[in-house]
C-alpha cells in the first residue's frame, strides 16, 4: 500500500505515529511511505523585504524541524520514508500531493474542534476530505 504520512509538527501528528505503531497493517515494511507537509506561504512584502534566497531558505528550515523527527522515528521502525513538501494552504495541499502521487490512502492527525468551529475557521482536515480522491484517515 502506498500511504501518505501528512504531519505538521504538532501533538496532533505525534498522536497519529502513535496510532500507527500500534496497527502492523498500518506501519510496516511492506508498505511504501512519503512524509509530507506543507508550509504556509510568507507575504509577498516578506518576501520583497528579505529576498528571494532568504524565505526560500526560511521554507527548508521550517520544513526539515517537520519532516525530521517523523522520518526518524519511520526509521526507528525499520521504514525508510521519502519526504515531500510544498508551500500553500496545508488542506489542498495534501489533497493534490495525494491524488497527484496517486496514494491509496492519506493518514493524518486532527486536533478534532467540532463543527461549530470549522464553520467559524475551517480546518485542515474539513479542507482534505472535501478535496481529496484518495481515502483519508483522521487520528484524534
Amino acid at each position: 500500500m502506498k500511504i501518505l504520512l501528512a504531519v505538521d509538527g504538532s501533538a496532533y501528528s505525534k498522536k497519529m505515529l502513535a496510532y500507527l505503531s500500534t496497527h502492523e497493517t498500518l506501519l510496516n515494511p511492506d508498505n511504501t511511505y512519503t512524509v509530507f507537509t506543507a508550509q504556509p506561504a510568507l507575504p509577498p512584502r516578506a518576501r520583497a523585504a528579505v529576498g528571494k534566497e532568504i524565505v526560500d531558505q526560511y521554507y527548508v528550515d521550517e520544513c526539515e524541524k517537520v519532516l525530521a523527527p517523523v522520518s526518524k522515528f519511520l526509521l526507528r521502525h525499520g521504514i525508510d520514508a521519502k519526504s515531500s513538501w510544498k508551500v500553500g494552504p496545508a488542506g489542498p495541499s495534501i489533497a493534490k500531493a495525494a491524488t497527484d502521487g496517486k496514494f491509496d490512502l492519506v493518514v493524518m492527525g486532527s486536533h478534532g474542534h467540532g463543527a461549530m468551529v470549522n464553520l467559524v475557521m475551517g480546518s485542515v482536515a474539513t479542507q482534505v476530505l472535501a478535496h481529496c480522491k484518495v481515502p483519508v484517515l483522521l487520528v484524534r
